[in-house]
């Protein structure tokens, strides 16, 4: 049996114009768009980008584009006889848990609209930064994070991949964080362009938000289980899908161990479906030996289905 692991993008894949060209080729593809509404779907396809990167927009778009390759690549490959793994960055994680069946497009398309407006509000009410810092080592950030929070609350919140760690908190302490990376080595440190201080505990607000929320829908059982960001372990139960999507709010992002897990659960098949290549990158650095294919376009869908059918 083959076995694939499958990846989805968060925020900062989004790019205008994605998907269109599986809206216009593929059934599937113009199903799952059409059904994001037309306001949506303008703003996916003409954009600006400025509209595309703000929060409330970015967030649902990026998972319509992501599902709308799901489902054309699910049409056209077929899924008898594989073994399916999956992880999606952040907001990717809806995408994840939609292609695994945890619940349907419409009720995941709601759940991330919400989701993006309780962090939008979340974060007018703590403002904070984030920033990246490439070349330390996961204690040396968490040592300068610890130091930097005399200023107030900083954190290690994305662990993306081998120095590859980005840091979240208020302004003030991530301004100092970035000082102490310089002085301790860091090969680049870079202040993120982005709204609130995303996945840390000053997000606890949307946090609770999004338990109310999620009290709404009802959860299926996965044809195939999912490595969560808060804990990048293997879920699969619709049981605790909904505590981990709260805690996913304020808590890291494990990617670089959920990458790991998934490697030494037998998996070297990748492929990373929605918009960019951010994630295909990141397993080049988690580990060089593997390669992610990846499906945004048509043209990459073909080279992914070529591959596959070798």
């Amino acid at each position: 049996m083959s076995k694939i692991a499958l990846m989805f993008p968060g925020q900062g894949s989004q790019s205008v114009g994605m998907g269109k060209d599986l809206y216009e080729q593929y059934p599937k593809a113009k199903k799952i768009i059409d059904l994001a509404g037309d306001e949506l779907k303008k703003i996916i396809f003409e954009g600006p980008q400025e509209n595309l990167t703000l929060t409330k927009y970015a967030q649902p778009a990026i998972f319509t584009a992501s599902m709308a390759a799901f489902e054309v690549f699910k049409e056209l490959y077929g899924f008898e006889n594989i073994e399916f793994a999956a992880a999606g960055h952040s907001l990717g994680e809806y995408s994840t848990l939609c292609a695994a069946g945890f619940f349907d497009f419409k009720d995941g398309l709601s759940m991330v609209k919400a989701r993006g407006e309780f962090i939008q509000k979340a974060s007018e009410a703590n403002p904070g930064a984030m920033a990246a810092i490439i070349g330390l080592a996961a204690s040396a950030v968490e040592n300068i994070c610890r130091e930097s929070s005399s200023e107030g609350v900083c954190e290690a919140v994305n662990f993306n991949a081998p120095g590859q760690i980005v840091i979240a908190g208020v302004s003030a302490a991530i301004a100092k964080a970035v000082e102490l990376a310089s002085v301790a080595g860091a090969a680049k440190t870079v202040v993120l362009n982005v709204s609130g201080p995303f996945h840390s505990s000053l997000m606890s607000l949307a946090a609770d938000s999004m338990a109310k929320e999620l009290e709404k829908y009802n959860f299926n059982t996965p044809k195939f289980g999912v490595y969560t960001n808060c804990d990048a372990s293997l879920t699969t139960t619709k049981d605790a899908i909904k505590e981990k999507l709260v805690k996913q709010i304020k808590s890291p992002v494990k990617w670089d161990e959920s990458v790991k897990n998934i490697i030494s659960s037998g998996f070297d098949k990748f492929i990373e479906i929605g918009p960019g290549r951010v994630l295909s990158g990141l397993l080049k650095r988690i580990d060089r030996s593997k390669k992610a294919l990846n499906i945004e376009d048509c043209a990459s869908l073909e080279k992914t289905l070529e591959e596959l059918n070798k």
